[in-house]
């Protein structure tokens, strides 16, 4: 199916095989009767291994980026994990400096205390990425564009230094979902999302995913599923399902609201930069269009002063000012004190993440109204 939103309806198992309904039921259960004669005996036994409802959602996320297997979690840090526990003792993984702030945290505190090297670089220099490569290492993570900066990484471009010293690949997707960038075309190994953002789009569940089209990988991941247990529960698949079907229409309309809305805030006084990959004052601008249809939603920017910031809060009438992004509803996050707090200053301060940094994601709210309340807000 070529058209998003046909996809999106019809392009996965929508209809319920046991009862016709044109709503994936909830299977509200985690046990299972084993005797002959029902239908898919064997399938399902309990549900930390498979449940048909979240087996729905797994084989929907794996049709939005085209993949043989697709796993569902109970957070996007869940699916993050996971992914890296596929490391083993004494191997070597590279990630951007620029990483999100958990998934810095994850690997910096924890992934150490089980023997694996870590290194944090700058991917806009692939020279420096390939000097970094040693014999041990065995994963390149990849996170464009990045939160909350979005800088943008070649993803193609390290995906053939990769391949050059048979390391593995994974990508989080999450500011660009499936709709607008698809890692595993370009030639990655694994893709990540949170799919308590933009997929679900409601604020309302917290799940991520990860994708492959690899057997090998898929199997380990599905081991590390089962055992670690960080399954999804039944109700959050049935809204994510729910959630998915309106998802390009949603999208749609805040990415227009993005492109807007920094178009304005690039002419404002107050505002010392403004950060996203579609503007053509960008400096990833270039790359970025090369492998990614759209800017995205999410889209951050810098006051000058501190205090102007402290006052923009104070007056902003209708974005939340709240964790997280991807609702229906646009949010405005302060880096430092919310997705980065995990973070030392210092840390915080070597990604660019200042105090006087603000992210905004955009929702479906008519433009007029987010500009009008922009205005009003930087107007002291």
């Amino acid at each position: 199916m070529k058209g998003v939103n046909t996809n999106l309806l019809h392009g996965y198992p929508v209809i319920d095989d046991y009862t016709g309904a044109a709503s994936i039921p909830k299977y509200q259960v985690t046990t299972f009767d084993q005797k002959e004669g029902y239908k898919d005996c064997g399938k399902y036994s309990y549900s930390r291994f498979g449940n048909p409802t979240i087996l729905a959602l797994e084989a929907a996320v794996a049709n939005l980026h085209k993949a043989r297997f697709g796993f569902a979690f109970a957070s996007g840090m869940s699916a993050i994990t996971t992914v890296l526990m596929l490391l083993n003792c004494g191997e070597h993984i590279i990630l951007p400096k620029d990483v999100y702030g958990g998934t810095f945290q994850f690997s910096s505190k924890i992934l150490k205390k089980y023997g694996i090297e870590v290194s944090f670089i700058n991917y806009q220099n692939l020279e420096e990425l390939e000097a970094t490569i040693k014999d041990n290492t065995a994963m390149i993570y990849i996170e464009t564009p990045s939160n909350p900066l979005l800088k943008v990484s070649d993803i193609q471009a390290i995906v053939e230094i990769a391949k050059k010293h048979n390391i593995k690949t994974a990508a989080d997707n999450t500011f660009m979902t499936a709709l607008y960038q698809k890692p595993l075309d370009l030639g990655c190994d694994i893709v990540i999302e949170s799919l308590t953002k933009f997929v679900n789009g409601h604020s309302d569940v917290t799940a991520g995913c990860a994708v492959t089209n690899n057997e090998e990988i898929a199997n380990e991941i599905c081991l590390l599923q089962k055992n670690f247990g960080g399954i999804l529960g039944v109700e959050d698949a049935w809204l994510i399902l729910r959630g998915m079907k309106t998802m390009g229409l949603r999208m749609e309309k805040s990415v227009e609201n993005a492109k807007i809305l920094t178009k304005f805030l690039e002419t404002q006084d107050k505002i010392k930069k403004v950060y996203y990959p579609n503007l053509t004052s960008c400096k990833f601008y270039d790359i970025h269009t090369e492998q990614a249809s759209s800017g995205g939603a999410v889209f951050s920017f810098e006051f000058f002063e501190q205090d102007d910031l402290k006052t923009f809060l104070k007056k902003i009438k209708i974005p939340i000012y709240a964790i997280s992004l991807g609702g229906v509803e646009s949010i405005i996050s302060h880096p430092a004190t919310m997705s980065h707090a995990c973070m030392s200053e210092e840390e915080r301060l070597a990604q660019g993440v200042t105090q006087t940094l603000l992210r905004f994601s955009c929702g479906v709210e008519d433009s007029e109204d987010l500009i009008e309340d922009l205005k009003q807000a930087l107007n002291n």
